[in-house]
């Protein structure tokens, strides 16, 4: 497999096996193997697959490194002439993934949900035929 495009914590991302990659924190423990099943394009060998919504059958795994907190943010709210101020800080935990295999199962890619233009400009002299 060249790469994959996966979905986890409402963010995209491409990987490749070998990749250290860092996400939203998962409730998975250290060295424990993450499967993600909602996997959107799969490249192998230049030709790349595009699921409809998801690639039937593939998955990437990962194996969990670590688990960290990213470095303190500030979030300071301000209005001018109101004597109105709020700070308040932010810590997001993170999951530090390496990926070890991208997997495709055996079944073969679904037809695409749509019609082509020259299928839908077959159809409609027939269906205009036999409206008046």
């Amino acid at each position: 497999m060249d790469y994959a495009v996966f979905k986890t914590g409402g963010k995209q991302y491409r990987v490749k096996p070998g990749d250290l990659l860092d996400v939203e924190k998962l409730p998975l423990e250290v060295d424990s193997v993450a499967e993600f099943s909602e996997v959107l394009v799969v490249s192998d060998g230049g030709e790349a697959t595009v699921g409809s919504p998801y690639v039937e059958g593939a998955k990437v795994l990962a194996q969990v490194q670590s688990h960290y907190r990213d470095k303190k943010i500030i979030v300071f709210k301000y209005k001018a002439k109101n004597r109105y101020r709020r700070m308040r800080g932010h810590r997001q935990e993170y999951t530090r993934l390496v990926i070890q295999d991208i997997q495709v199962g055996e079944s073969a890619p679904q037809p695409a949900r749509r019609r082509t233009t020259e299928a839908a400009q077959a159809d409609s002299p027939e269906q205009q035929g036999g409206t008046g």
